[in-house]
């Protein structure tokens, strides 16, 4: 049944209101009168503006362009009147000038009062006193031939001075209407304004009171039975979940009640099973961290149980070698030199699976991190390389995020070490490292010019241990890039081959401004464990 069905059954009541039909009338009410207001203020505002318009426009343009008309017309009849008296052609600079601008003038005012029949004849009327002027007096006097004083500028002169005087009266007639023309739009302008102001007085007085009503109304209607349900659901929330919902104001608002003291119920009874359930995650947590922990004691104690005996087996095999290098059969010295080889990778391999396990737990300083700096120290760590395969390395500015800066020093050290590592035979690395922002992630690619990566490998290079090549084609362990993928990882992004790129590989990685929130680094055993792995 919906509120409106409940009031008709009430008989419509104001104390059986639903909230439904409080904010319906209240809202219909408000947007009557907001239209009327928007309605009264947009008239006023648009009559405000035209009229502004209107004397900014056309009226004060059209008065200064008369007063240019006038200052055009008496530079000719000033020209003219020098040249006929003189006969020096000088005096015809300011009579063709004057009726240049004459021209320019009489279209502009013919544009601006093209919506008035008055201001146009009286235009007209200055047009016909000026032709009349040019015509008699004016054209046969600058036809003269210069040198020699005009005979008809002595002849008539009266006769063009009264020429002219026709011309100033129909140019003061026309100034003076165009001056109380725009005297009246500023009159009309100043009372529109008076009455805007007026208007907006009251619009907001009008909007004050209807605010006022509105929020009287929803005190009484929404505001208080709310906070009598908000007070009961505090009490609820406080641990008190035999604490009743006492239902209050409008019909709706007390189904509401209602039904938030069913589900009440309904969470007390749910209650037990909740917490059971939580106890079941914490001893799977518990498992899991202590798993977690002995994962992490293994792997340092089976690196140092390995790192020992792999020592001596080096250390003899190296004895061996320099030994007795050249003093047994040709079969001996390989397999001596081959057991040197094995012993060394070995050692390397252990080496580089615990910097891979350390990742993200002995390393986990998070501060600010300049990646400029961080990458200029690793091309200067791998200067002899880079010099050796004669690399061009190039990069785009690169941002300061916060991260663990020795990690971020290793991701660059293994994708520019690859880069320059997998280049082409008799040509040289050009590498170039980009970086863009997109959206809250930094976006990062190192492109080369080398081998590059099949598409099928694209996801295998990142397996740990995994190689495409043959260890004496290119050396390494196979995890440089599933230390690299571990990195971006841990600081919250995410690393791939671009499979679009065909001269040479590009691998595109993203890392956040910050990185996500990790447990800090272990303590107690395995800490202390991985401190005397590091001075080892």
């Amino acid at each position: 049944m919906t509120g409106d069905d409940s009031d008709r059954r009430s008989g419509g009541g104001l104390a059986t209101w639903t909230t439904r039909r409080w904010l319906r009338v209240g809202v219909t009410a408000s947007l009557v009168i907001l239209t009327l207001l928007g309605v009264a203020g947009a008239w006023v505002l648009s009559r405000t503006q035209s009229i502004s318009t209107d004397l900014v426009d056309v009226r004060s343009p059209a008065l200064a362009s008369a007063f240019r008309l006038e200052s055009a017309l008496l530079n000719q009849e000033t020209g003219i009147r020098g040249y006929g008296l003189t006969g020096t052609p000088e005096f015809m600079a300011p009579y063709q000038q004057g009726l240049a601008e004459q021209r320019t003038e009489t279209a502009q005012l013919t544009e601006l009062l093209h919506d008035d029949p008055s201001g146009l004849a009286d235009l007209k009327a200055v047009q016909d006193a000026v032709t009349s002027w040019q015509e008699r007096i004016a054209r046969p006097i600058a036809a003269a031939p210069p040198g020699t004083p005009s005979p008809l500028a002595a002849g008539s002169a009266l006769e063009g001075k009264n020429a002219f005087d026709d011309v100033r009266a129909a140019l003061s007639g026309q100034e003076d209407r165009l001056r109380e023309d725009r005297d009246a739009a500023r009159s009309d302008l100043a009372a529109m304004m008076r009455l805007r102001n007026w208007v907006f007085g009251a619009v907001a007085v009008l909007i004050a009171a209807l605010a006022a009503l509105v929020f009287e109304g929803l005190r009484r209607g929404i505001t208080e039975p709310l906070d009598q349900l908000v007070a009961d659901a505090r009490t609820i929330g406080g641990g008190d979940f035999d604490h009743p919902i006492t239902p209050t104001g409008p019909a709706d608002l007390r189904r509401l009640s209602g039904e938030i003291d069913s589900m009440r119920r309904r969470l007390v009874r749910e209650l037990a099973f909740t917490e059971e359930a939580r106890l079941r995650l914490d001893e799977q947590a518990a498992d899991l961290q202590r798993s977690n922990t002995e994962l992490e004691q293994f792997a340092y104690v089976a690196s140092h149980d390995l790192q020992e005996p792999l020592r001596k087996v080096s250390s003899f095999t190296q004895l061996l070698q320099r030994r007795y290098g050249g003093r047994l059969d040709a079969k001996a010295d390989q397999y001596i030199a081959f057991a040197v080889d094995g012993a060394n990778r070995m050692q390397v391999l252990i080496n580089d699976l615990l910097d891979f396990s350390r990742v993200g737990r002995l390393h986990h300083a998070h501060q600010e991190v300049d990646l400029d700096q961080v990458l200029e120290q690793t091309l200067a760590a791998l200067s002899v390389g880079i010099e050796e395969a004669e690399a061009k390395i190039t990069h785009d500015p690169l941002p300061t995020l916060v991260a663990d800066p020795t990690q971020m020093g290793m991701l660059w050290q293994n994708l520019i070490g690859n880069a320059v590592k997998f280049r082409r035979p008799g040509v040289a690395p050009e590498i170039h490292v980009s970086a863009v922002r997109e959206d809250a992630l930094w976006h990062f690619a190192v492109t080369d010019n080398g081998i590059g990566i099949a598409p099928e490998f694209a996801e295998k290079v990142f397996v740990i241990f995994q190689r495409l090549h043959t260890k004496d084609a290119y050396s390494g362990s196979g995890i440089g890039l599933a230390m690299c993928k571990k990195i971006v990882e841990f600081h919250g992004g995410t690393i791939a081959i671009d499979p679009d790129h065909r001269e040479g590989a590009r691998i595109t990685f993203t890392l956040a401004p910050e990185p996500p929130q990790r447990p800090g680094p272990p303590t107690g055993e395995t800490a202390a464990r991985s401190d005397t792995e590091q001075e080892r």
